[in-house]
């Protein structure tokens, strides 16, 4: 999902996974770089842990509640993960990078605008004056007619959200023209916070089923084939966050990038965020827990650094970051005997999930009534 390693010029490069390859020199920019990925995965958590306290009380929108991905899902990921990879893979061989990757440019265009005005949202409410005029609306489509009437879309906004989104349209606009990198890491940003916190896994061993599956996919396409190196090289899209190694001598007309794929930021991400809300399950008031899960992030991830400068050979992040999220937290339990809490916490099911039990109860007593 993601890999350490490779130079990138122009905002391209060698590529790993989900993501880009890194480039460690200049050490004073790699740790400040290092230091926002990890307070990028931080927020992305803290946002999805809050729905376990809150389980979205604000939320009118369907599509902003979080998305449980199950055991089978995990399983599957991988799997789906290297079919595509090698889709994109011979559509390059086949067809006109050009033209790929102007496609992949109106797609990301379209989904960054909307991630980024969704994640600016909450920041930009407190900039806007209290008598500001704010109109609430609603965009609904629905299928059918009568009792089979099906919502397809419900999604309810006001004139903020719509300020956001002109704000976000500005940037993709940028992006669009010029692929500048900070365009790029605004949407890298926007799509890791989102993804982390509306992506959940429901338990534990999901988790570890996710993270070790993408272990072996992600070991499996950077050492075993070309196939990820080739697509990554050729792919241009703001799927990596990036940080000018020459930003001193160039401004912000740097060239030279250390990259991270976000891949390495979501799927460690959602798998921390899994460990904050059993946290807070266990009602101690500490988040032993997340924290331990938290360094051992930044622990792999500076593992992965420092075994490229000594090797001087690009690395997929997962192969390091997987084992310090999952062995660090199992150490604490195994230490606090707390193994079988931690395998049997079962996240209870998402507004969006009870909502549609709800639906369906009322559906099944009328039968019955009848």
């Amino acid at each position: 999902m993601g890999g350490v390693g490779g130079e990138a010029k122009g905002g391209h490069g060698e590529a790993l996974g989900n993501g880009e390859r890194l480039k460690v020199s200049h050490g004073k920019w790699i740790e400040r770089g290092w230091l926002r990925w990890c307070k990028d995965v931080l927020e992305g958590v803290y946002k999805s842990g809050a729905f376990e306290h809150e389980k979205c009380p604000k939320s009118k929108n369907s599509s902003e509640m979080p998305e449980t991905i199950t055991s089978r899902d995990a399983a599957r990921f991988p799997i789906v993960a290297s079919c595509t990879l090698l889709g994109l893979y011979l559509f390059f061989k086949i067809f006109s990078q050009e033209y790929i990757n102007l496609l992949l440019s109106m797609y990301f265009f379209v989904l960054g605008i909307l991630a980024l005005s969704h994640t600016i949202s909450p920041m930009m409410n407190r900039f806007f004056p209290a008598n500001f005029p704010n109109k609430q609306y609603q965009l609904l489509f629905t299928q059918g007619s009568g009792e089979s009437k099906e919502e397809i879309v419900n999604y309810e906004f006001d004139t903020k959200d719509l300020v956001c989104l002109a704000l976000s349209s500005v940037v993709g606009v940028w992006y669009l023209l010029r692929k500048h990198w900070i365009a790029n890491n605004l949407f890298g940003l926007a799509f890791s916070l989102n993804g982390v916190e509306l992506l959940h896994l429901n338990n534990v061993s999901t988790g570890c089923i996710l993270l070790g599956g993408l272990f072996i996919y992600d070991v499996f396409w950077v050492f075993g084939t070309n196939v990820m190196v080739t697509v990554a090289k050729s792919f241009e899209a703001p799927i990596k966050l990036v940080f000018p190694q020459d930003l001193l001598e160039k401004g912000l007309d740097a060239d030279n990038f250390a990259m991270l794929g976000l891949g390495d930021i979501v799927i460690p991400g959602i798998f921390i965020a899994l460990l904050l809300r059993f946290d807070i399950s266990l009602k101690k008031n500490t988040h032993t827990y997340f924290y331990i899960s938290f360094v051992a992030y930044i622990f792999g991830l500076g593992l992965t650094i420092f075994i490229m400068h000594i090797f001087k050979h690009a690395q997929p992040a997962l192969l390091y970051l997987v084992p310090a999220c999952i062995g660090f937290p199992l150490l604490v339990a195994l230490a606090k005997g707390e193994v079988t809490e931690m395998f049997s916490y079962e996240e209870s099911s998402t507004p969006k999930e009870a909502a549609g039990a709800s639906k369906e109860e009322p559906t099944e007593a009328s039968k019955k009534e009848k």
